[in-house]
């Protein structure tokens, strides 16, 4: 990261240019993950508040772990709830996901805790992150830090217009499993339900109309179609799903070796962890 306050940073660039910025998520409250996420390559990393195991103290680090690689620091806060959004960008986030935004004043005041005045009205203070992005931080801040309300209710959906076209929202994001709720399906992805399908329509649609960005969170198989339907921030993979997958694919793998069920002499020399 620069003195300039990081605004070149990748996810700022993915929004200015157009392509999608894929991202990963943090849940488990380690730093080593977050580095390991950063370091394969991803625009942004997000570590989650809300529903993921890390509290501001697991934050600190992790943040700092993010920017040994080369990805966006996010982060998803418990709430619309300017004392917690202030402490992650003082912290070193560069862009906040904040859940539950229903209305355009809900929107307003997320955008007015992620930027300092005339535009905000963020407390300065930026004791992490001036270390990192040196005295050029407050001059670059408003313009690098990216405001990411998210729209998972009914309510929402019926305020999409007021929400996006809120000046200084620079994208939303979807939640899927709350959004379902909201709609009486199932929590998930509830694709082919046209209720649900209608939502992700009209949410990418307002989206494009207002000049904002449309995020959701996804996962690797589905990320394709995600961006074929015109998302342009899509968290491809979590920390404690892909650990999850991994070591029960490795398992399996194991038990059809021994059983005789694979051949296993072509990757032998492959595998190592150390």
């Amino acid at each position: 990261m620069s003195d300039a306050a990081s605004a070149s940073h990748p996810l700022a660039e993915a929004f200015a240019s157009g392509r999608p910025a894929l991202g990963a998520w943090a849940g488990l409250p380690t730093a080593v993950s977050c580095e390991v996420m950063s370091r394969a390559g991803f625009d942004y990393v997000c570590i989650d508040m809300q529903h993921g195991l890390a509290d501001y103290s697991d934050a600190l680090p992790m943040l700092a772990a993010i920017d040994l690689g080369t990805a966006t620091p996010v982060v998803r806060v418990p709430w619309n709830e300017q004392g917690i959004i202030g402490r992650v960008l003082d912290a070193g986030a560069l862009g906040v996901i904040i859940p539950m935004v229903n209305s355009r004043e809900e929107a307003e005041a997320a955008v007015r805790s992620c930027r300092y005045a005339p535009e905000g009205s963020r407390s300065f203070g930026p004791t992490r992150v001036a270390l990192r992005d040196g005295p050029g931080y407050f001059a670059g801040s408003n313009q690098a830090v990216k405001c990411i309300p998210m729209v998972e209710t009914v309510a929402a959906l019926e305020n999409l217009d007021d929400i996006v076209s809120t000046p200084g929202v620079d994208a939303v994001y979807v939640g899927p499993a709350d959004l379902s709720v909201s709609l009486g399906l199932p929590p998930g992805n509830n694709d082919g339900e046209a209720t649900f399908d209608d939502a992700l329509a009209a949410i990418v649609a307002a989206c494009q109309t207002h000049g904002v960005v449309p995020g959701i969170h996804s996962t690797p198989t589905l990320t394709p179609t995600r961006v074929a339907q015109g998302f342009r921030l899509v968290t491809v993979t979590a920390d404690n799903a892909a650990l999850s997958a991994a070591i029960t694919t490795h398992r399996q793998s194991v038990l059809d070796a021994l059983s005789g069920n694979t051949d296993t002499s072509s990757a032998a020399c492959g595998e190592s962890l150390y």
